[in-house]
């Protein structure tokens, strides 16, 4: 064999061997990323029907607390309901009478959630501020047939729905949401230091809703409950 075809015999295993190299890299690189990828989508969509987040910036300053338990008031910025597996439509005649009674943290039933927690002004001024529930994420338009009840302090009772499809009326007995994602925006003022709001949230797939139809069987959501605030000085400072 002559040395030109010796020459061009090593390039091709040289070329050869080069592109298995590069082969190997970019399987090596395509595997990390799908771990990678996999590991964040199992973050995003590891459950957590309902979680509650304090503004940590309005904490720091004006010393509002959450938490769940009212012996321990072990202080959190971020509180996470216990997921249930399966939602099933049920009608809210047949939820407990004094559910907002029945336990602090998670007490959920079969086919509900229901989380129970406190927000306390541990400050020293006088502070107002805002709570909001927005809806994250939703399969299978089960958000038409949701339900979100709020108790507050075990006296006031609000439950919000989607306004009906086909009329775009609200619902009997409900408030509409505020926006496609938000559930409900309101304010609480004057929060004097010491007091306490006890907030008790009951999430449900609502059976007499027309709106639950077959369609949204295997339908799933996430929302979140957030409190933020504008702080008041006292007018003593």
């Amino acid at each position: 064999m002559s040395k030109d075809k010796i020459d061009q015999s090593a390039k091709k295993v040289a070329k050869r061997k080069t592109r298995i190299t590069f082969l190997k890299i970019l399987l090596l690189v395509l595997i990390i990323f799908l771990i990678n990828l996999y590991i964040i989508l199992g973050i995003l969509y590891r459950g957590e029907n309902f979680t509650v987040t304090l503004d940590s910036e309005f904490g720091r300053e004006s010393n509002l607390t959450i938490y769940e338990n009212l012996n321990e008031k072990l202080e959190r910025t971020f509180l996470r309901s216990k997921d249930i597996d399966f939602f099933s439509d049920i009608s809210i005649n047949w939820l407990p009478e004094n559910i907002h009674n029945e336990g602090e943290g998670s007490h959920n039933g079969k086919n509900y959630i229901a989380y129970t927690f406190y927000a306390e002004n541990q400050g020293q001024d006088t502070i107002n501020y805002w709570r909001t529930i927005e809806i994250d994420d939703v399969v299978k338009d089960v958000d038409k047939a949701i339900r979100v009840m709020i108790y507050k302090n075990d006296e006031e009772r609000v439950v919000y729905a989607k306004p009906n499809e086909t009329t775009g009326e609200a619902e009997e007995g409900t408030v509409p949401f505020k926006s496609d994602k938000t559930v409900m925006l309101e304010s609480t003022e004057n929060f004097k230091v010491g007091d306490l709001d006890k907030y008790t949230v009951v999430i449900w797939v609502e059976g007499d809703d027309p709106d639950c139809i077959d369609s949204l069987i295997g339908g799933e959501i996430r929302m979140h409950m957030t409190l933020t605030e504008e702080h008041i000085p006292d007018k003593k400072e």
